[in-house]
């Protein structure tokens, strides 16, 4: 069965809370994926990586804590992920529902 990489969730481990993120086409034209309840994304960065970062400052707020970018491809890898805003991180799993 091949997995459909227009969806993903990140789901937080410490409480089951989870996210959702859809493929979308931003302004520019490139690709990112959106989460559904709120205008956060998850971008490509030159140097980092798929990352939650806003494709204009150098503020990363969460990425993959495994997989490095050159090892990357078109999409954000699944496994584990690791978000940090201020005094909190949360970790995350990634993942891409088999029946979206």
């Amino acid at each position: 069965m091949e997995i459909n990489r227009k969806y993903f969730e990140l789901r937080r481990r410490i409480d089951d809370l989870v996210y959702e993120f859809d493929r979308t086409e931003k302004a520019d034209g490139k690709f990112g994926y959106k989460r559904r309840d709120k205008d956060l994304w998850i971008n490509w960065h030159p140097d980092f990586g798929w990352a939650a970062w806003d494709g204009e400052s150098e503020v990363i707020g969460g990425k993959s804590w495994y997989t490095l970018p050159e090892d990357q491809s078109d999409f954000p890898p699944e496994g584990v992920w690791v978000s940090m805003k201020l005094e909190k991180s949360y970790v995350y799993d990634l993942v891409y529902p088999k029946n979206q």
